[in-house]
């Protein structure tokens, strides 16, 4: 079987792997979720008991729909069905999960699992933190009212919390939140289960966009309500709710506060951060759970945007809050942590996330954190005393080249190491720092074992990658294929075999494969990140080109007068955004789901990096792909060809955005070909993106 087929298969060589991991809080279980086999999409709820090191299949997808023939009629979401998520009690010992928009419950130490009546289809469901009631927002299934919060009681009374008409949703996480600050919460319950603290969203004074898979005739159009940059945002307020129906609204000043860009709420009161709409000053404020009303914490301010880092703010235990920030001065460059403004990382030190607590022989538990200790392309873990007056100590967990994550609950730590050396991600459990047990794995095998050579280039020292097919002999000059994301949030040159398979296929079909980390991706330092503000387009594309430049000088084997480019996304703008400025290199570019006009893209990402519409038209006109696009072709022989590639019902980057450019390069005589994907969204799911592969090697090959 061809890679690309493999791929699309095993979704990436992902069917079979532990995913979602997560602990009881006593440590005593490990929870996660695994399909049966390599090919099978279906992921079951599985636990791992640490004492015995063995595991126990929980809960699996299609015995429990089968289980109940009355069910079958009803309706449910089209594909296979699968335990996308679960969330625990704080005990680990209740989970409870949706499956075909059924409520489900799971006792994980006696291993029952019932099906718990709901009133309409269900996202999100929560146990409470004693594990006795559920909560959940329902959905459109069954003819259900979208973004209702309820409680199901211990007898089974479904209970409605709070609910509205009218674009009005409850416990749901609006757009920008989820797409733009990583929340994909709504709603939190009290440490004591007995009130939640719920997110309103008015979605009434957005405007309504409508998507339509033009493949389908017959199919009305989906409408969503779309924040676009420069105009209204969702209003969302928070609201403390008893499950008596007593409630309190949580005051702030939501004019000048408009994002909610995170909440916790696990021990004291609740801790929220909100942001302004530049996203130049925020406030972290802890929440009187009793009246409502706010008192500042800590104040995060950076004249070019701020960065919280996930995990924070969190009550430590001796009270004190932790909050993730940057340290910019003095000459620091970091981020950092800090304990009711006590320093608490080195600024050596770049600050990823705070995953949790890990026991410390003495005094308060350590934190646990994923950090980067001088070297982007690797993230460790690290363990931070919290001890007040202890200084900065801090502890490196983990001790291989790679890339780490983990979970932890009590005792018990769970390592996710992924690296260069072996694919996947092999999932370790510790308890009192030995190895007790090893995540079971049924994921197939790639079929390449890719060795990028990583290297800093450039006075910028530019993270980069050079990919060489298998047999590759020195001394034979390759075409390249620049493959490009280059956006802030996200990384590519990283260590872990995973990240360069698809790659090493085009390597093996002839082409020397080159990718780098332009400034504004994380990972180095904030000002790496941040110097792209209001200037994206130059800085990025010129690290790209430099970063290429530099590269051939050190490998000649690059053949610079043969170079492609290919992207995704942001990824795709930016191929774009190279062919259509650098002719010169560039032979050629794919360009998939591009964001080709900024005004027509989100308020919360395009503003934070390019400010608001109406205070830079020339800026956001400097960053437009139809601008470059309409441009008169002086030069024939310059005017290099683009394979445009969109999902018609994309809702994230529509799919105006490459028919706009297509028009554009239309008009100016620009060669290029739209492969529209019939039925897909912004990822390409369920193997329509690796099915591309054969397409876009078709495009490589003819043009370059």
């Amino acid at each position: 079987m061809e890679y690309p087929e493999l791929a699309a298969r095993t979704r990436r060589f992902s069917h079979g792997a532990p995913r979602e991991v997560t602990v009881a809080g006593d440590g005593s279980r490990v929870v996660f979720l695994r399909s049966a086999g390599p090919q099978d999409p279906a992921d079951a709820l599985w636990l791992l008991d640490v004492a015995s090191g063995t595991e126990r299949l929980i809960a699996e997808p299609t015995a429990l729909l089968d289980a109940d023939p009355a069910a079958r009629s009803r309706p449910t979401r089209p594909g296979t069905p699968t335990i996308g998520s679960y969330a625990l009690d704080a005990a680990g010992r209740v989970a409870a999960f949706a499956l075909a928009g059924r409520l489900f419950r799971a006792d994980l130490v006696h291993g029952d699992v019932v099906e718990v009546l709901a009133a309409a289809g269900v996202l999100d469901p929560r146990p409470d933190p004693t594990g006795e009631r559920l909560a959940y927002v329902t959905d459109t299934t069954d003819g259900g009212r979208r973004g209702q919060l309820r409680v199901v009681e211990p007898d089974g009374t479904d209970n409605l919390l709070a609910g509205e008409d009218s674009g009005v949703t409850w416990g749901l996480a609006e757009h920008v939140a989820v797409e733009e600050f990583g929340r994909h919460r709504g709603y939190w319950w009290a440490p004591d289960g007995r009130s939640v603290l719920a997110a309103r969203v008015d979605e009434s004074r957005l405007p309504r966009w409508f998507l339509h898979d033009a493949a389908d005739p017959t199919s009305a159009p989906t409408t969503v309500a779309y924040p676009q940059a420069g105009g209204p945002n969702a209003e969302v307020s928070l609201h403390l709710l008893d499950l008596d129906g007593g409630w309190v609204d949580v005051h702030w000043d939501r004019e000048t506060y408009p994002y909610l860009a995170s909440v916790n709420w696990a021990e004291g009161g609740p801790l929220i951060t909100v942001l302004r709409r530049s996203q130049q000053h925020g406030l972290v404020l802890a929440v009187d759970p009793r009246t409502g009303e706010t008192q500042v914490h800590a104040e995060l301010a950076d004249p070019r945007w701020v960065e919280p880092i996930p995990g924070t703010p969190a009550h430590l235990p001796d009270g004190r809050v932790l909050v993730g920030g940057e340290l910019a001065h003095d000459g620091y460059d970091a981020r950092c942590l800090f304990a009711d403004g006590t320093l608490l990382t080195p600024p050596s030190l770049y600050v990823r996330r705070v995953l949790g607590r890990l026991p410390a022989a003495s005094g308060p538990a350590d934190l646990l954190v994923e950090a980067s200790d001088g070297e982007p392309s690797q993230r460790h873990l690290f363990r931070v005393r919290t001890v007040i007056g202890g200084g900065v100590d801090v502890r490196r967990i983990t001790a291989d080249p790679g890339w780490y994550t983990a979970a932890v609950g009590g005792g018990t730590l769970v390592v996710g190491a992924a690296s260069l050396d072996r694919p996947g991600t092999r999932w370790t459990v510790h308890r009192d720092d030995r190895e007790v047990a090893t995540l079971g794995s049924v994921a197939a095998t790639p079929p390449y074992a890719p060795r990028p050579m990583l290297e800093r280039v450039t006075d910028r020292r530019l993270p980069t990658a050079v990919l060489y097919p298998t047999t590759h002999v020195t001394g034979r000059r390759l075409p390249v294929l620049l493959d490009v994301y280059g956006g802030p949030g996200h990384q590519e040159v990283v260590a872990a075999r995973t990240a360069w398979l698809e790659r090493q296929w085009f390597c093996e079909a002839g082409f020397a494969v080159v990718t780098v980390d332009n400034r504004g991706t994380p990972g180095v330092a904030p000002s790496f990140e941040k110097s792209i503000h209001r200037r994206v387009a130059d800085v990025v594309l010129a690290d790209q080109v430099d970063a290429l430049t530099a590269l051939a000088e050190k490998h000649p084997d690059l053949a610079l007068d043969r170079v492609a480019v290919r992207g995704w996304s942001f990824g795709g703008w930016l191929a774009g955004l190279a062919v259509l400025r650098h002719p010169e290199l560039f032979r050629c570019a794919i360009v998939g789901a591009p964001v080709t006009d900024w005004s027509l893209y989100d308020t919360a990402y395009t503003e934070r990096y390019l400010g608001l519409p109406e205070d830079g038209p020339d800026v956001y006109a400097h960053h437009s792909l139809l601008e470059l696009a309409a441009e008169p072709v002086t030069d024939p022989a310059e005017a290099r060809p683009l394979l445009l590639v969109h999902g018609l019902v994309d809702a994230t980057v529509v799919a105006a955005h490459t028919l706009r450019l297509s028009a554009a390069l239309l008009a100016a005589g620009r060669p290029h070909s739209v492969l529209p994907l019939t039925g897909a969204a912004h990822q390409a799911a369920g193997g329509l993106a690796e099915r591309l592969l054969a397409q876009e090697l078709a495009f490589l090959r003819t043009w370059m």
